[in-house]
C-alpha cells in the first residue's frame, strides 16, 4: 500500500472495523466474508480464553501471557492493546502477506488498535459500528449471556468511551437492522475497490489499452483574444 508500489503489482485493501462489545461487529464481518470470497480475515492473538464454539486459529490465536510477551518483544505485532483486562495483538506478517497477494484484509479490533493501524497504513479504511442506543446494547449483551452483570456494566462503560472516538474513523455504520448494516458495509468495501488508484492497479491492462497509464499534460485551451 505504498506510493512506490508499481501499478501492476497486486495489492489488496485493508479494512479496519471497530465497535463497542455487543454492537454486532463479528456477525457483520462474518456475513460479509460469506458473501465476498475476496475479503479475508486477519486472525488476532489474544490472552483471553476461548468462548463458546471459538477455535484456535479461526476466531483468534489463543496464547498465554508469556507467549504474548515474547511476540511483543520480537516486534511481531503491528498493534496490540489491553481490552477488558486481556491483551489482543495483530500479526504484522499475516497482514502484509495477504495484502501483497491481492486479497482484501479485514481487521476486527478495538479503536485503539485501529488508530495505530492508521499510522502504519495511511490508506487503510476505518469503519466504526455503533448500536442504535445504549439500552439496545445492554439488551444485546444480556441476550448473549456470556458475562456476569458486573462485566456487562464494565462493557457498557467502556462502550461510551469507545464511541467517543468514532469521529476518527472514515465511516460509521449504525447497526439497528442487521441487513441494512451489512448492505452498508458491503457498499464501503465495493466503493474502495472502485477508487481510481485501485482500478488502475487491478485493471492495468484495460487502462493501458485505453491509453490511460501515462500521465497527461493539462489540456491547453489557448488564449482568449476576445
Amino acid at each position: 500500500m505504498s506510493a512506490s508500489t508499481p501499478p501492476n503489482q497486486p495489492i489488496g485493501n485493508l479494512y479496519v472495523v471497530a465497535a463497542p462489545s455487543g454492537a454486532g461487529t463479528s456477525s457483520l464481518v462474518k456475513a460479509l466474508m460469506e458473501l465476498d470470497a475476496h475479503v479475508t480475515p486477519s486472525v488476532s492473538h489474544t490472552t483471553r480464553a476461548p468462548r463458546g464454539q471459538e477455535m484456535d486459529g479461526r476466531e483468534y490465536f489463543f496464547v498465554d501471557d508469556a507467549t504474548f510477551d515474547a511476540m511483543t518483544a520480537r516486534g511481531e505485532f503491528l498493534e496490540w492493546a489491553h481490552v477488558h483486562g486481556q491483551r489482543y495483538g495483530t500479526s504484522r506478517s499475516a497482514i502484509n502477506e495477504r495484502i501483497a497477494s491481492g486479497l482484501d484484509v479485514i481487521l476486527e479490533i478495538d479503536y485503539q488498535g485501529a488508530l495505530q493501524i492508521r499510522q502504519l497504513y495511511p490508506e487503510a479504511v476505518l469503519v466504526f459500528i455503533l448500536p442504535p442506543s445504549w439500552d439496545e446494547l445492554r439488551a444485546r449483551l444480556l441476550r448473549r449471556a456470556e458475562d456476569d452483570p458486573s462485566t456487562i456494566e464494565l462493557r457498557l462503560q467502556n462502550a461510551r468511551d469507545e464511541a467517543a472516538h468514532a469521529h476518527h474513523f472514515d465511516f460509521v455504520i449504525i447497526n439497528e437492522m442487521f441487513e441494512r448494516a451489512l448492505f452498508d458495509l458491503k457498499a464501503i468495501v465495493q466503493a474502495q475497490r472502485l477508487r481510481h488508484a485501485a482500478q488502475k492497479r487491478l485493471r492495468h491492462t484495460t487502462f493501458a489499452a485505453l491509453g490511460l497509464n501515462t500521465p497527461h499534460a493539462e489540456p491547453h485551451h489557448g488564449t482568449d483574444h476576445r
